[in-house]
């Protein structure tokens, strides 16, 4: 019994060992036949990380299974994805892969798992899914090598997969998510029995309408297939959209021109709750605990042919009388529901379709909403003919409907319209086809959003519908402190609603207060009020979709902390700027006019702007103003009245406040009827303790006129002269809007006020053109604006000039001492000896007094002191020597 049980195990073990070791030895004859067939049949690239054969995974028959496999397509659509696959798998009887070459192997099963598919046609017809080969490619292909595979399939299966479908012709997008499909029968019987189950998620758009969003869509169906005539019937079959089951019979027959189709359906039940489950679940939410009466009804037949230039007749109808539902949970219902709705199409021509909303009225309350509308010629040039005619409580919604809305509504919309227009007339604004007639008004409207600060709150408004255009006869509104009131016209309004044109009009705006920050959002309020930068607050837009006039007029407008008085304007909105024009206002007892843009086209905002003020008063002005500030910090210690024209430009914060470090521009600023204000940051009196001649609170800065030029973070000061007494200044330099300050100040200062020293030079100088000279005395103001540092050239200066006057003194008087002298000598010439030796001895005693006064002027220093005792007893004994001299020529002449 031992020998038994271990040879049965040797046995089993050798079978197992084979079972995994064939599969290598066959491997690669596999890749080899599926590469051939790959490139006998398809126009695309085909890549795939591995081809494996397995005698295990699906015993007792062989599994071929291919991994990671890439369609990329050729051109027109060169190197785009058409096809991924994780894994796509094969079954077959064991006895396949003992085929020779030239033998087919014969495929049982195929399954396919995460593929994600995208089928595309362009603008011009080509179809990315044309990948076969041409059927004469194909068969002379053939006539040199059999195919490689035959197919007897019994099942198959897709799991875990996506379609898309993109048609740019017709602007369609369909989606398919989670698309699980599986089927079993035998396809090698002329007729028999397939049983399929499929599951998938539904999104369609087409011409940018979304018709389904991600509605769930189920089919449970028992198909006959009769391969004879290429026929498929629908024998048993169980569908569901969304919640609504719907009963199917018919069959599809394949012919060489296309598709026969002859399909009935409709909904097994009549309860109206299946018409809330046609709604996907988001916005029908649960329907267990639904209460409803009246019936609903769904029924169609789609008969004739699918061909390249016919479609199946059908008709669609759906029909509800006098229904009602109410939500358990929620306190209002919705009664008197009337739905008559038909599809229809009755020649098979695509342009011949059109739908009939005969009827759609509910009643909410004591509100009772009628609307209509007839649409035709769908796939060409629709045109619509639509009525709307009730009342509507908004608040009501979602006490009847379980509606998650962002925000809570209240108003009563009212609404009597009638509208007939064709598509092109609204892609070309062809007014004149636009038939609209009727009016609309809102009425104590109020909507609560994350997006603002305050609630918006709609007292009134009424339009008035007519042909082309839609008035705006009344507007009043308020959020948080601010009003509004406008009146205007609406170009396009159908336009913007149906084809994504941009809305177009032009409105008078009037408000008596207008306060910018009750239109922020809650987002931006918390974080300026945090530490956070203002990098984290999204960056405000400017609607895409906007392009109008808006003439506004205001009392009062306040921006952060600035009021502008008697506001008014032009702001043009369009291609995502706001172009100002004409703006002026009254701000800081003065008047500004403002013109310029505003961009969000770009991810920074930016702005082009022109500022007019006209005597602004500066300490408020540049109190409240930062740009002032940034632009001549020094200005704040002035009071009295600013003119100044500024052009700028730059880029934005995401609050809509400029970069400083982005600006660039020029300013032009005077100042009128000015003095100097309080000394807040030192800088007046360090230049008063550095320059003690003048007085800075006396200085006179009337009429100062400068140009200002600022990039990259600095600004530039054009040289301003200021005049004290008969002092004249020339100011230059530069500061940062960092505050950093470079500046110099020079002073042509008269020789007066540089020193008693200097005065008494001045005084024995006794020349009027000395009494006028002066000396540029340079002050250099470094630093920042609130620490400045003042350093003068003062004291070299006052050197300088002491030496000239100096220079000048001797001059003088050594001139004088020469005309002294000679006067002398002529006396002692023509003179007699007694007269002669008197006057010597006064005239010595004079020139010594005269060279005393010479050089005796800085006898306060010893240095001085013995130079003057040199220089005296040098010209002593020129003098006596020279005039001793003279007196013995006289006597040698006698």
């Amino acid at each position: 019994m031992k020998k038994i049980l271990k040879i049965t195990g040797i046995i089993l073990i050798t079978i197992i060992m084979a079972l995994i070791a064939i599969p290598f030895i066959f491997q690669g004859r596999i890749q080899e036949l599926v590469k051939q067939t790959i490139n006998k049949n398809i126009n695309a690239n085909v890549a795939f990380n591995d081809v494996s054969l397995s005698f295990i995974k699906n015993f007792p028959k062989a599994g071929i299974s291919v991994t990671d496999l890439v369609i990329t397509n050729f051109e027109p659509f060169k190197d785009e994805t058409l096809a991924t696959a994780k894994s796509i798998s094969f079954t077959m009887s064991v006895k396949e892969i003992f085929k020779s070459a030239n033998e087919a192997m014969v495929i049982n099963s195929i399954y396919v798992n995460e593929a994600l598919i995208t089928l595309k046609t362009d603008k011009f017809g080509n179809n990315n899914y044309d990948i076969a080969k041409e059927s004469e490619e194909v068969n002379a292909s053939a006539e040199e090598q059999p195919s490689n595979f035959a197919f007897s399939i019994k099942d198959y299966q897709i799991k875990n997969s996506a379609f898309t479908y993109i048609d740019e012709l017709s602007n369609t997008t369909a989606h398919i998510s989670e698309f699980n499909h599986e089927g079993h029968g035998t396809f090698t019987s002329e007729v028999s029995e397939l049983d399929t189950e499929t599951a998938l998620n539904l999104s369609l758009s087409i011409d940018s309408t979304n018709y389904l969003s991600n509605n769930p869509i189920k089919l449970d169906a028992i198909i006959g297939v009769d391969l004879n005539n290429n026929k498929y019937t629908f024998k048993e079959n169980k569908a569901q959209i969304n919640e609504l089951p719907i009963h199917f019979d018919g069959f599809v027959q394949r012919l060489d021109e296309g598709q026969n189709i002859d399909i009935t359906f409709e909904n097994p039940e009549s309860d109206f709750k299946n018409f809330l489950a046609l709604i996907p679940k988001t916005y029908s939410k649960s329907i267990e605990n639904v209460r409803t009466t009246g019936d609903f009804i769904v029924k169609g037949l789609i008969k004739g042919k699918l061909t390249e230039t016919t479609i199946p007749t059908f008709d669609v109808s759906i029909v509800s009388n006098n229904a009602s539902f109410k939500y358990l949970d929620l306190p209002k219902s919705v009664e008197q529901i009337s739905i008559n709705t038909v599809i229809k199409n009755t020649t098979g021509n695509t342009d011949d379709t059109f739908i009939d909303v005969n009827t759609l009225n509910f009643k909410i309350d004591q509100d009772v909403f009628k609307a209509s509308a007839h649409i035709k010629n769908i796939t060409k040039n629709m045109l619509v003919n639509a009525n709307l005619n009730g009342v509507l409580n908004l608040a009501n919604l979602t006490k009847a409907y379980p509606i998650d809305l962002d925000h809570k509504l209240t108003g009563i919309l009212k609404a009597n319209i009638n509208t007939a227009f064709d598509m092109n007339a609204i892609e070309a604004n062809a007014y004149d086809r636009i038939k609209n007639s009727g009016s609309a008004s809102l009425s104590d409207f109020e909507m609560t959003s994350e997006d603002f600060l305050k609630p918006i709150q709609i007292s009134q408004a009424d339009l008035t519908f007519n042909p082309g255009k839609v008035s705006l006869k009344q507007f009043k509104a308020k959020t948080g402190e601010t009003d509004l009131n406008a009146t205007g016209t609406i170009n396009n309004l159908l336009g913007f609603m149906f084809s994504n044109k941009t809305l177009k009009g032009h409105f008078d705006l009037n408000s008596y207060l207008f306060k910018v920050n009750d239109f922020m959002s809650k987002t931006q309020e918390k974080t300026e009020q945090s530490t956070e930068t203002t990098a984290t607050i999204e960056a405000i837009k400017i609607p895409s979709f906007l392009d109008c006039a808006i003439n506004a007029k205001a009392n009062m407008v306040v921006y952060d902390n600035l009021n502008l008085e008697d506001v008014t304007g032009t702001l043009i909105i369009k291609d995502e700027q706001v172009l100002l024009k004409n703006v002026n206002s009254s701000i800081f007892n003065g008047k500004l006019g403002l013109s310029g843009n505003v961009s969000t086209k770009t991810e920074i905002p930016s702005f082009n702007m022109a500022l007019d003020a006209d005597s602004f008063d500066i300490a408020q002005s540049f109190k409240d103003l930062e740009l002032l500030r940034s632009l001549a910090p020094i200005a704040q210690i002035f009071q009295g009245k600013l003119n100044t024209n500024i052009n700028i430009s730059g880029d934005l914060n995401n609050n809509f406040t400029p970069k400083l470090n982005s600006l660039t521009g020029q300013a032009l600023a005077e100042l009128l009827s000015t003095q100097i204000n309080k000394d807040e940051n030192g800088l007046i009196s360090k230049l008063d303790n550095a320059v003690d001649f003048i007085d800075f609170e006396d200085i006179n800065i009337n009429d100062i006129k400068t140009k200002l030029e600022f990039a990259n973070g600095k600004v530039s000061v054009s040289p301003f002269d200021l005049n004290y007494k008969d002092i004249d200044i020339t100011v230059t330099g530069a500061h940062g809007f960092d505050k950093t300050i470079d500046y110099s100040a020079v002073f042509n200062v008269p020789a007066k006020y540089l020193g008693s020293d200097i005065n008494r030079l001045i005084g024995k100088i006794d020349d009027a053109q000395v009494d006028k000279m002066s000396i540029p005395v340079t002050a250099n103001i470094t630093g920042s604006y609130t620490s400045p540092n003042v350093k003068t050239d003062l004291t070299s200066a006052a050197k300088n000039l002491s030496n000239q006057l100096l220079e000048i003194q001797k001059e003088k008087l050594l001139n004088q001492g020469k005309d002294e002298i000679n006067n002398l000598i002529g006396d002692v010439i023509g003179g007699n000896k007694t007269k002669s030796d008197s006057l010597k001895q006064d005239q010595s005693k004079h020139v010594e007094d005269v060279l005393n006064g010479i050089i005796g002027s800085k006898e306060s220093t010893d240095t001085t002191s013995n130079k003057t005792n040199d220089s005296k007893k040098v010209i002593k004994n020129v003098l006596d020597g020279f005039l001793g001299g003279r007196n013995k020529e006289q006597d040698h002449s006698k």
